[in-house]
């Protein structure tokens, strides 16, 4: 759209009389804008102050000649309201850089600004400032480098240097006032004094402040002053403003402030003249209000949405799936035009207001301003959007309908009756348990109330679950087991769909349960739209493991990886209790999951050995995956089956500051990334590691070279382990290491082996692990007769004896071996019925033992059956099938010519 510079100094001469006044004082400007030259305009505004007799005047002047040129722009739809706020608000550091160092020179001539930091909090801290803000800084110093004399202490210097500059900045004289300057925002304003020392300041937010604070620096920003330890400060509290766990006290606190606003301004909450567009239902900080909420909830586990600036965090919020595009879309028009009629009204007289005129004449004066014919057009331009926004934002802070359970004994028994459970006493007991105090997590009243508000609807999902008894003994377990409940409950009042997700883990997914107990924040990933999308590639996912935030070490890498990792296996594993996902997709999930993991935490462990012992010349670490991860099919329970290797010359030494040889060096890392992989830390545990699979098992070392490993797989290895590499499949090492690996597989299972031998000893383990490990029952369908053990052992001694299908995947070799004509078709069928069903239990009953009855359906459903006694009728089907085909190996091992087979190897 083209400017319309005249239509906007017109605009302005007959409706501002501010603006009126500066054109006239500033008649240079005015002139330049009047051609359009608005490039000169803006570089005659930023020189106004020179020749001034302060450092006050200057501001003063520059202030009223930027103000004039932005207000012109503005009108003249030159400048968008991004432009205007960034502009201002870029001014209103300078400003403040300019007071603090003239405070300064005045009090320590020659000395530079240094050790004081001005945080800038608001829509100062988020740059959008509007053309009357007052700005919000909070001022910190640091005792051990700010200047002061011999006679003052450091608080005493930071105080008389914050007053000072506060002063240039908001005395007025005849020239005006260059910013408002409000320094309440520190904590506990009344008690404490204008400057703080910053590592009690930091000492406050991550022990004391309130939840309104924690919502306020998500715009905070070191604005001026000693930038590098406004830094500091801010990244030492960010633990307190992005929460990885949902904190609900903040969000309440946010919520609380917007009801108290819409109580304290009722007189400007209805719509019309005199409508507050700030403070109103429906109004500016509506707006931010709902931008803030949902980046406390979201933004400790996703940084993207870390963004101060309101437009910018609805776009965050809406590419990230929380907020509706379209609700995105429209909060933001609405934000651009409720700030834009803002900056109206300020133009008019440069007043720090937001309401519009209750006089007919005064409002159609600012709609003329706009461009608008009269008030009433104006109202009509904002009715819409004001609606649309106050409804929207009632969706946050709308009370709970649901009415409290009684404590009257009989009416409790009433309710509970009406809710659907078999029997009242248990439930009734529990609840009087959980209200008497006695448990650990709902000592405090806060606890207890939340609870309150929450028993109406989790009591009722608990009625209607499938097993009542089972999932209310588990939830029983769970917050005996809480140090705190708080976030918890208010977590499940503000998310009713979680409520249903959580009853249906209590009632069938006792693993998932179990999971909660430790970590109740598993819960808060769920609330994310992407929590159900499948996993994605293992380079995006290592990649988003892998990603240090700034400040972080390799500790809280471990942390945050184990979190992250615990975070989609319990989301995974809901998928499949939510029926949302095949278990198929699921295992490979897990597996993707496990080798990002295995990624982001090699190349970290690797980074920081070599901090300290250096590279081994041409040698490199490589991580070869057997059993269900060389496969790509974990279940929930999974251990990772890894075998260490190295490259290059075992000879060879490291070049670092403390040198090791090659076999210790790599032996060293192997262990060190063991750890990082299954060492519990804070955040819990993440895989467990078996290496037993390595060369010479426990007796050998951890990591061997791949020349150790070629020799010792071609003249010393068992039977077994050439049977274990059929499933060995590189997970970490550069491409060519990978590709070395690979073939030294490959030509191990390609090997001349005599085969009646290979088969002979192969039925021998067979039956070794039958006998020395039994099944747990007939739905263990690892172990039992036909199950996946039998099915895997008749597809790696096919693979020998064929000569084909060598996948690490079972299903794609088993899908070779079929089309060879090797085995046959019906065991597809098989294998894919009996390993949905092996992952399910691992989740819904881990001993393998049969589920639950109110179990059943969601096993049956998640095996792609109809009904349960279909999946054992099929279970049984597909055992058969597995057995007669595993049978006739065994058949043909007994009919070799060799009797009695030698001890395998």
């Amino acid at each position: 759209m083209t400017a319309d510079w005249t239509g906007g100094l017109a605009r302005a001469e007959a409706h501002a009389p501010f603006l009126n006044r500066l054109m006239t004082r500033h008649a240079g400007i005015a002139g330049l804008l009047a051609v359009g030259d608005e490039a000169g305009a803006l570089a005659q505004a930023r020189a106004a102050g020179e020749g001034a007799a302060s450092v006050a005047q200057a501001l003063r002047w520059r202030r009223g000649a930027l103000a004039l040129v932005t207000g012109i722009a503005d009108l003249a739809g030159a400048w968008d309201l991004d432009r205007v706020t960034t502009c201002l608000s870029d001014f209103a550091d300078e400003a403040i850089e300019a007071a603090l160092a003239a405070a300064f020179a005045e009090r320590y001539p020659g000395e530079p600004v240094r050790g004081l930091a001005v945080i800038a909090l608001g829509k100062h801290g988020s740059r959008e400032l509007n053309y009357s803000s007052d700005i919000d800084p909070i001022i910190l110093f640091d005792p051990h480098t700010l200047p002061h004399s011999a006679r003052e202490e450091p608080v005493d210097a930071a105080v008389r240097l914050t007053r000072r500059m506060s002063e240039l900045l908001s005395a007025r004289d005849g020239d005006g006032y260059v910013f408002r300057v409000d320094l309440r925002l520190r904590p506990s304003p009344e008690a404490t004094p204008v400057a703080l020392p910053v590592d009690a300041a930091i000492g406050y937010y991550e022990s004391m402040a309130l939840g309104w604070e924690q919502a306020a620096f998500i715009r905070g920003r070191a604005a001026a002053g000693d930038i590098a330890l406004g830094r500091y400060f801010l990244q030492a509290i960010r633990p307190f403003i992005w929460r990885r766990s949902l904190d609900f006290g903040a969000i309440d606190a946010i919520v609380d402030i917007s009801r108290r606003i819409r109580d304290h301004y009722a007189s400007g909450q209805a719509f019309g003249p005199g409508y507050d567009l700030k403070r109103g239902r429906g109004g500016i900080r509506e707006v931010e209000f709902f931008a803030q909420v949902h980046q406390l909830i979201h933004g400790g586990r996703n940084p993207a949405l870390r963004l101060g600036a309101t437009r910018q965090a609805l776009a965050a919020l809406a590419v990230a799936g929380i907020v509706p595009p379209e609700d995105a879309a429209h909060l933001d028009d609405a934000y651009v035009l409720l700030r834009t009629i803002e900056h109206r009204l300020q133009m008019v007289e440069d007043r720090q207001t937001h309401e519009l005129p209750k006089l007919p004449e005064s409002l159609t004066n600012v709609a003329r301003l706009h461009g608008l014919e009269d008030g009433d057009a104006l109202l009509a331009l904002l009715r819409l959007d004001v609606t649309w926004v106050g409804a929207n934002y009632d969706k946050l802070v709308r009370e709970d309908a649901d009415a409290r359970l009684s404590r009257d004994p009989d009416m409790l028994a009433d309710q509970i009756a009406a809710m659907g459970f078999a029997g009242i006493e248990a439930p009734m007991a529990r609840i009087a348990h959980w209200r008497d105090g006695s448990v650990r997590a709902l000592r405090s009243a806060a606890a207890r109330e939340a609870l309150e508000a929450l028993l109406p609807g989790l009591m009722a999902a608990l009625g209607a679950a499938p097993d009542p008894a089972t999932a209310l003994n588990r939830l029983t377990d769970m917050i005996d087991r809480l140090p705190s409940a708080i976030n918890f409950f208010k977590l499940l009042a503000a998310r009713p769909a979680l409520v249903q997700l959580l009853v249906e883990i209590l009632s069938h997914a006792p693993t998932l349960a179990d999971a909660l107990a430790r970590r109740t924040e598993l819960l808060d990933g769920l609330i994310d739209a992407s929590a159900f999308d499948p996993v994605p590639d293992v380079p995006t996912l290592a990649a988003q493991l892998a990603q240090l935030e700034a400040g972080e070490d390799y500790q809280a890498l471990l942390d945050r990886v184990r979190r992250q990792v615990g975070d989609k296996r319990f989301a995974l594993g809901a998928q499949i209790v939510r029926g949302l996902a095949d278990p198929l997709d699921v295992a490979r999930g897990y597996s993707r999951l496990a080798e990002a993991a295995i990624e982001a935490l090699g190349q970290a462990t690797v980074t920081e050995f070599e901090s300290a012992h250096g590279k081994v010349p041409g040698g490199e670490l490589v991580i070869l995956a057997l059993g269900r991860l060389g496969g790509g099919a974990l279940t929930h329970a999974s251990d990772l089956d890894l075998i260490y290797l190295f490259t290059g010359d075992f000879a060879a030494e490291s070049d670092g500051a403390r040198p090791l040889g090659a076999t210790q060096y790599f032996n060293r890392l192997a262990q060190r990334l063991t750890n990082a992989l299954s060492v519990p830390t804070a955040s819990g545990p993440l895989y467990e590691v078996d290496t037993r699979l390595r060369p010479s098992g426990k007796q050998g070392l951890l990591c061997v070279s791949l020349d150790s490993f070629t020799r010792y797989q071609r003249e010393e290895a068992w039977v077994w382990e050439h049977l274990a590499l059929t499933r060995a499949r590189p997970v970490f090492g550069s491409a060519q290491a990978r590709a070395a690996v690979e073939k030294i597989v490959s030509d191990t299972l390609h090997m001349p082996r005599d085969l009646d031998r290979l088969t002979r000893d192969a039925v021998k383990m067979r039956s070794d692990i039958a006998t020395h490990k039994p099944p747990a029952g007939p739905l263990d369908a690892k172990l039992v007769s036909g199950g996946l053990v039998d099915l895997e052992f008749l597809i790696h001694v096919t693979q020998f004896r064929s000569g084909k299908g060598f996948s690490p995947q079972l299903e794609e070799a088993l899908a070779m071996l079929i089309a060879a004509g090797a085995l046959p078709p019906e065991l597809m069928a098989a294998h894919a019925l009996i390993s949905r069903l092996l992952i399910v239990s691992r989740l819904v009953s881990p001993k393998s033992n049969e589920p639950p009855a109110a179990t059943r359906p969601l096993v049956a459903r998640a095996c792609d059956v109809p009904d349960w006694e279909t999946l054992l009728a099929r279970y049984d089907a597909a055992r058969a099938d597995v057995a007669r085909a595993w049978q006739a190996v065994v058949t043909a091992a007994a009919l070799t010519s060799e009797g009695d087979a030698d001890t395998p190897r």
